[in-house]
């Protein structure tokens, strides 16, 4: 076998119906009515699609896998079953298979037309999966059936062999992941499970974000195996050493005549046997006692009861007191006794005795005949094999789903075996990769993600409050700018520096000090705090010199 691949491929419903019945109506009438038989064809993934659902315009066509593709025209089926689009980012034109009954037996399977054995190739088995309500308890694994003469789909059960079993399960807050093989013991001819270890990831959210979801197994011929989902491996290892119970048993065994010697001290500790109780230590004193210094709180009610009838509560119509008994209101809270700091007889509140020692027991110290704890010999295991190759597994020859579900609408798709990844990764690409690019784009924006957390956990709000709060906070206190005080401003040069003559200098200062004597005398009325002129120079480019007159408080000249 050197490919092998597998994809769900539906009749169409009425033309199955026609021909079943041609085929075998007696047959059909004895079947449970429960039991709906039905078949279904590619071509009704092409029935009339709401191309408005998406966000954007993706058209599915179904994959079209490369090398031989194996399929089936008949499914044998339990329970309701339908196809159908998804409900959310659906891809116009797919549509996939989906459990529609709630807390009832399901079980739907078709047969390969060739078998799959387990030789020199990988076997891949990959498969989507959207819990479109989210799940409160069930599964959504398939199950690889084992090949045998008397195999028959008619008759697929819980008990029917398998040889895989592999898919998302979840019961309570139990999210499981499994990958079970039934290993053939070469000695005893008998099946035992093999599960794989638990993977080391939180698998909460496959279950509960309502998207589809692709899981695949990958077994290869060296005996390992990789669990994928959405094509990022969660887990991974060996047939040989990460399966329980292991596949091998051990070569040696507790021997089951050995017996533990009635003398064997266990015991690590012991009690001192030299100890000696106090005289002064009492067992008698109780752990609780009455506070003699406790007081009864003022205004409390000693003559109302806690709970009184309820006054407006009236004897059913219905009430036969010779069934039922004498009728009696029901007992509500008294409502004197809300605003009261209690109601009824007062009772002293109970404090630790501080007296109080409890029983006696001497200290423990080391058992002087301490001998470990003990374990029977070890004999060589009766029933020891070594099998070094549990990838040669019994061959496959259908493919199925057997599961129980308190959840519906459970959506199934894209099924695929096959032994290269490279084929499995187009077939994904071709079909779930369609679905994860509409889920994309109508995934809300930020904002809303970001409030949506917040009403699932309200102390987010503290976390955003404070994120905005602490940039604008920091962009106030070192970027506002300051408010300049009026000393600054008068003494501040405002003219810029420029060239000046001898006799443009003169002029300058004649001006100047007139200035300044008629500012002395404001400053005389005003009682302002007087200034001194001060010609400020400096050299500039070519060895000119700048100059100009600044006003400076007097202090500043001391």
């Amino acid at each position: 076998l050197t490919k092998m691949h597998f994809q769900w491929d539906w009749l169409c419903l009425g033309v199955l119906i026609i021909s079943s019945m041609t085929a075998g109506m007696e047959n059909e009438e004895n079947l449970d009515a429960d039991v709906e038989v039905e078949d279904f064809d590619k071509q009704s993934q092409e029935a009339d699609v709401d191309r408005d659902k998406s966000s954007i315009q993706v058209v599915y066509q179904t994959p079209k896998p490369t090398g031989e593709v194996y399929f089936t025209l008949c499914m044998c089926v339990l329970g309701r079953w339908e196809v159908e689009e998804l409900k959310e980012n659906a891809v116009p034109g797919d549509k996939g298979l989906v459990l529609k009954s709630v807390a009832k037996y399901h079980a739907i399977s078709a047969m390969l037309t060739k078998a799959f054995v387990f030789d020199d190739k990988p076997l891949i088995v990959q498969y989507e999966v959207n819990f479109q309500k989210g799940i409160d308890c069930g599964g959504a694994y398939i199950k690889l059936l084992s090949s045998s003469d008397d195999l028959n789909l008619e008759y697929f059960f819980d008990k029917t062999p398998y040889t895989i079993m592999f898919g998302p399960d979840k019961c309570g807050e139990d999210y499981k992941l499994h990958f079970i093989f039934r290993h053939k013991n070469p000695k005893t001819g008998e099946y035992d499970e093999k599960h794989a270890e638990r993977p080391d990831v939180d698998l909460k959210k496959f279950y509960l974000d309502k998207k589809t979801h692709l899981y695949t197994l990958v077994l290869k011929p060296d005996d390992t195996f990789e669990i994928l989902i959405d094509q990022t491996v969660v887990s991974k290892g060996s047939l040989l050493e990460n399966m329980i119970p292991p596949v091998n048993p051990s070569k040696e065994i507790d021997d089951p005549t050995d017996k533990k010697p009635d003398d064997w001290d266990e015991r690590p500790k012991i009690p001192d046997p030299t100890a000696v109780k106090p005289d002064d230590w009492d067992e008698d004193e109780p752990a609780k006692i009455e506070d003699p210094d406790a007081v009864k709180p003022e205004g409390w009610l000693d003559d109302e009861p806690q709970y009184v009838p309820d006054p407006n509560a009236k004897k059913p119509k219905d009430w036969d007191e010779e069934m039922d008994g004498e009728w009696e209101a029901p007992q509500i809270p008294n409502p004197k006794c809300e605003t009261a700091p209690g109601c009824g007889e007062w009772v002293r509140p109970m404090k630790n005795n501080p007296k109080y020692k409890g029983k006696w027991r001497a200290p423990m110290i080391d058992n002087p005949n301490y001998q470990g704890i003990w374990s029977p010999r070890k004999i060589p295991n009766p029933d020891y094999f070594e099998d070094l190759h549990p990838f040669k597994m019994t061959a496959v020859s259908a493919i199925g789903l057997e599961l129980w579900s308190m959840t519906s609408d459970i959506y199934f798709d894209n099924f695929i075996i096959c032994s290269e990844k490279e084929v499995a990764d187009r077939w994904a690409a071709d079909s779930w990769g369609l679905k994860k690019l509409v889920a994309s784009a109508n995934e809300p924006g930020m904002f809303s993600q970001l409030v949506t957390a917040a009403e699932d956990h309200p102390w987010l709000w503290v976390l955003y409050i404070l994120t905005l709060a602490l940039p604008v906070g920091l962009t106030v206190l070192f970027c506002w700018p300051a408010k300049k005080s009026d000393e600054y401003i008068d003494y501040k040069k405002t003219d810029v520096s420029k060239q000046i003559t001898k006799g443009e200098l003169k002029e300058e200062r004649e001006e100047f000090e007139d200035d300044e004597l008629e500012e002395e005398k404001e400053n005389e009325d005003t009682g302002e705090d007087g200034k001194m002129s001060v010609l400020v120079c400096s050299l500039v480019k070519d060895m000119n010199r700048t100059c100009s007159w600044v006003a400076l408080p007097l202090s500043w000249t001391m």
